[in-house]
């Protein structure tokens, strides 16, 4: 299926409460630049949290591979290709709204159920799925949750504050690079082996 069968129009609202891709980062956890943060030592028991998360994650998005099944399934693009420049791409966003307006009432994130489906656009026209993005708003976050930004699995999501280049309002976010290797890190928000060149728009 062609990328352009994807593309999805939201209204304002939904932007409003779509917080994803880059932002002007303003505590620890915000990581927009600093690709290689998570390049660290880790425990045994760090690395196999780690690797639970992203088993999880291929588990419970395998279906996606065939991006027909993420468009029954209501998700929709957003953003068109999201690059980085020279550190690499976050690709392609497809977007469930009806997920991240779960999160956000509940503050619960499940990660069976990704509020983002992360594709890199092929020279062919169409879609490889390369990972999931999970994210909440931050306010309706802290709201439930007072002093403990969200994690999965032990690893903590990055926070990105305003002023952005979208104006939307803070929130947390982590990438999870499940389908395609991330020489920087699983959990970064760029991904130096994902490129948008091949991304026409349509």
């Amino acid at each position: 299926m062609k990328v352009g069968r994807f593309v999805t129009h939201f209204g304002c609202s939904m932007l409003g409460a779509l917080v994803v891709v880059t932002a002007v980062p303003s505590r620890a956890l915000a990581q927009d630049h600093d690709h290689g943060a998570q390049a660290q030592n880790l425990s045994a028991d760090q690395k196999a949290k780690q690797n639970a998360l992203v088993a999880i994650v291929r588990e419970a998005t395998e279906r996606f591979r065939d991006p027909a099944v993420a468009e029954a399934e209501h998700y929709g693009l957003v953003f068109g290709c999201v690059s980085g420049g020279d550190f690499g791409a976050m690709g392609l966003h497809f977007l469930n709204g009806a997920i991240l307006d779960e999160a956000n009432k509940t503050g619960v994130i499940d990660p069976r159920r990704p509020q983002i489906l992360l594709y890199e656009p092929q020279p062919n026209g169409r879609v490889r799925l390369t990972g999931a993005d999970f994210l909440v708003d931050a306010a309706s976050w802290d709201a439930k949750h007072p002093q403990d930004p969200p994690q999965l699995a032990g690893q903590l999501f990055q926070f990105f504050d305003t002023p952005n280049r979208f104006g939307l309002k803070p929130f947390y976010t982590l990438h999870v690079w499940a389908w395609k290797e991330s020489p920087t890190g699983t959990f970064v928000n760029w991904n130096a082996n994902v490129s948008c060149d091949p991304f026409s728009g349509q």
